[in-house]
């Protein structure tokens, strides 16, 4: 089983700070809080097995010391045609649409304001953010990737260390961006918190509000788990999960769970 650790190289990178990093840096308690309640840093599989992947993805840690990368998926490299692996968080920077650069240092401004309202800091290992964006592949071309990050590595004093990117290649289910970022609870947290980047003029309200247990059961159908594993997974009954099911159909007017995961991409859901 393959745990996250340091990397302890000393790696050529750049010393000017990107600004992204920047938006990091801007709030000193992100990396720094009171609370001493440390997790245990988690298996790859375990982080894996919070996410979901409607394509193909691949995934790797940001050192926040130096903002160096390790333990990289192997899909890094054919998926942005990399000859080797990035040793530096400016070379995934530079893979994103410049178009969707101020998106993405939103975003993450977003959600650590988000964590301030709800005092989020002191469990920052239990909370997942998620948003889409393009970037740049093999080919040449920019096509859209759904980004997933939790927060994995803190040190005994409750510094943070490392987190973890997913990145899945969506553009098979959608091109359409809903400039949308969720903050949303693991390992049994509740937490759902669905933000709308208001800077963008070209996006538009779902037309159609899910309650939260929707979405749960939303992301089991985008996840491929049949309504058993669901059931495992929401402590509910299968009937409650396929009759949850069916109401989420009819209210997307979808006829199927592939046509409703593409719907739940472009209305910020996922």
């Amino acid at each position: 089983m393959k745990t996250l650790t340091m990397d302890k190289k000393n790696l050529d990178h750049p010393k000017k700070q990107h600004p992204l990093t920047q938006v990091w840096n801007s709030y000193p308690d992100f990396f720094q809080n009171s609370s001493t309640s440390v997790l245990p840093v988690p298996s790859i599989e375990r982080i894996i097995g919070e996410i979901f992947a409607a394509g193909q993805f691949y995934y790797y840690v940001i050192n926040f010391a130096d903002s160096t990368l390790c333990n990289h998926h192997e899909n890094i490299l054919s998926m942005h045609g990399f000859n080797k692996y990035p040793v530096h968080l400016k070379e995934i920077i530079d893979l994103i649409h410049p178009d969707d650069l101020e998106f993405v240092m939103e975003a993450e401004r977003m959600c650590i304001e988000k964590m301030m309202e709800i005092n989020g800091f002191d469990y920052q290992q239990e909370l997942k953010s998620s948003y889409c964006f393009r970037m740049r592949t093999a080919k040449g071309n920019y096509e859209l990737f759904h980004h997933q990050a939790l927060h994995t590595y803190k040190d005994e004093n409750g510094k943070l260390l490392q987190t973890v990117n997913i990145h899945t290649n969506i553009e098979h289910i959608t091109h359409q961006n809903s400039y949308t970022v969720l903050l949303s609870g693991i390992n049994g947290r509740k937490d759902f918190h669905q933000m709308q980047w208001i800077n963008n003029n070209k996006t538009s309200a779902p037309s159609v509000i899910f309650t939260k247990r929707e979405v749960e059961v939303i992301t089991c159908i985008a996840k491929g788990y049949s309504a058993a594993k669901a059931s495992d997974f929401l402590n509910i009954s299968e009937e409650t999960v396929r009759t949850h099911r069916k109401n989420i159909l009819k209210k997307a007017d979808c006829k199927n769970g592939s046509e409703l995961v593409k719907k739940a991409f472009e209305w910020g859901y996922l």
